[in-house]
């Protein structure tokens, strides 16, 4: 399943978080959407859930879909 990239702030904040947060930044990126949603923010949680997903497809070792 391929990651649907919204917009760029998806992007940069997938990128950002892994510069900071390594190998931990699906964990980050899975506390903030957690957060958002605590605080009843849903369009933030929807964000930080792409961004989750983002990263985990990004860190992926092989191919995942169809390449062109």
């Amino acid at each position: 399943m391929s990651p649907l990239i919204a917009d760029r702030k998806t992007l940069d904040d997938a990128t950002d978080l892994m510069a900071t947060f390594g190998s931990f930044a699906e964990t980050e990126a899975a506390l903030r959407a957690e957060r958002s949603r605590d605080r009843g923010n849903a369009i933030l949680f929807c964000h930080w859930r792409q961004v989750e997903r983002l990263i985990v497809a990004l860190h992926a070792e092989g191919v995942n879909g169809t390449v062109h």
